[in-house]
This record gives C-alpha cells, sequence and structure tokens, in this order.
C-alpha cells in the first residue's frame, strides 16, 4: 500500500516538473505568442546599457557594436581580459565621423 502512494507522488512530480519546465521556457507576448527568452549572442542588439553574453569577449563587442572606447567608457573593466557572462557595460557606438 505505501509503495502504491509513492509512486503515484513520484508520477505527481515529475508531472509538476515537466510542466514547470514547459512553462518556463517561453513567455507568451502581449498577443500570445510565445517568445524565446534567451537569443543567441549574434542576434541580441547593442543597447546603451549592455550585458555581456556567454562566449563574448571584448573584442567581439566592440566587432558587434561598433564601439572601440569600452574600456575607456567603463573604469570597472580594467583590461580585455575583465570581461564575463553578466557584466554590464555602457555602449556607445562610434559614428567615424
Amino acid at each position: 500500500m505505501t509503495w502504491m502512494v509513492a509512486e503515484k507522488v513520484s508520477w505527481y512530480c515529475a508531472l509538476l516538473l515537466i510542466l514547470l519546465l514547459v512553462s518556463n521556457c517561453c513567455d507568451p507576448d502581449e498577443a500570445g505568442a510565445p517568445i524565446r527568452r534567451h537569443q543567441p549572442v549574434n542576434d541580441r542588439p547593442c543597447d546603451e546599457i549592455y550585458v555581456v553574453g556567454e562566449g563574448e569577449t571584448l573584442q567581439t563587442i566592440i566587432e558587434k557594436c561598433g564601439d572601440p572606447f569600452i574600456l575607456e567608457e567603463n573604469p570597472h573593466v580594467q583590461d580585455f581580459d575583465d570581461v564575463y557572462p553578466g557584466l554590464v557595460i555602457k555602449i556607445t557606438p562610434f559614428t567615424g565621423n
């Protein structure tokens, strides 16, 4: 009898886990269509406030966003090796006039 209760509880836990995983992978937008939470690194826009993604380096961010002065604008970044996923930096795209 106890093993039957334990088996039912484990099935309910597995079902709950699956539901949580499915519900957290996508958020509906205002129209009800699912949108992705995680964009690939190359598809993210270069906003003025930029959060470094997984696999990005300062050089790839400079090339992508067109800001060669990231080190000068972000005193908390001491050199090219000081970037890591989640780091917040200021981006000012260089127009090159």
